[in-house]
């Protein structure tokens, strides 16, 4: 035994390992990060470090966004799994800690006594950083916009990260995310006030946009939260997740015909 140990050493040292000749590339392949999931911590940035650090913990992200200063820390290399996303669902893919790159945003939420809650606002140059390093993400892993998302579009039932006052639009006018165009929204609400959708067509479009939801034809407290997350994301003024003639002006210009 032990002169065969020391054969196999004696090849290891000599350089038989077998070494892959990378002489040839396939161009049939992508990045493993086919999704961009952001989020916010409802922590302090010190709790936020914790919580995500921890070694009994079951949660990590990639980035940690600090507030300030606004500094982007990377805690788990992009090419291994963080445990960012959950119980999750986008676009009928339901394993997404193993298919996305998360960031967590260093942001309290809805913050203050119950009744006076407000929603904690992303300072400027917190998101000058975020947007540097969104827009880095998508470049090098090629991401697409209609897989750039929130923590609330991917688990809408259990989140509602990273809320709406989250700047959604500026990452859309740079064509990082999917966005409906205001003007065919505005010429699409007058027949949809006209004739409202019903659910089940709410639900069919909720679910062609990425979601997912149940296609039972009922307003029930699961399809109110998806369109709630809908709204919130592309209508913060009103989030109240009823169905309307705006919302529904905006699933049809995203979804298509």
């Amino acid at each position: 035994m032990n002169r065969f140990l020391c054969a196999l050493g004696a090849l290891l040292l000599s350089g038989c390992v077998a070494i892959p000749d990378r002489t040839y590339v396939s161009a049939n392949q992508d990045s493993r990060a086919q999704y961009l999931v952001i989020h916010f911590t409802s922590e302090s940035f010190e709790s936020s470090l914790e919580t995500l650090t921890r070694g009994d913990g079951r949660v990590s992200s990639h980035y940690l966004v600090r507030d300030d200063p606004p500094t982007v820390y990377q805690l788990v290399d992009e090419n291994r799994r963080a445990w960012h996303a959950g119980a999750s669902s986008w676009l009928g893919q339901t394993q997404l800690n193993a298919a996305s790159i998360g960031i967590e945003i260093v942001n309290q939420g809805l913050k203050g006594p119950p009744g006076e809650q407000k929603w904690d606002p992303y300072p400027e140059a917190q998101m000058e950083v975020v947007m540097a390093l969104v827009r880095d993400i998508i470049r090098r892993h090629k991401i697409r916009p209609d897989r750039v998302i929130g923590h609330s579009d991917i688990a809408p039932q259990r989140k509602v990260d990273p809320g709406p006052l989250f700047p959604w639009k500026r990452l859309a006018d740079e064509g990082l995310v999917v966005w409906p165009d205001a003007n065919e929204v505005a010429r699409r609400v007058p027949a949809m006030e006209a004739a409202l959708p019903d659910v089940l067509w709410f639900q069919d479009r909720l679910a062609k946009h990425g979601f997912g939801v149940n296609r039972n034809g009922e307003l029930d407290e699961a399809t109110v939260r998806v369109i709630a997350a809908f709204q919130m994301k592309y209508r913060p003024a009103r989030y109240d997740g009823m169905p309307d003639a705006e919302t529904a002006a905006m699933l049809d210009v995203l979804t298509g015909p």
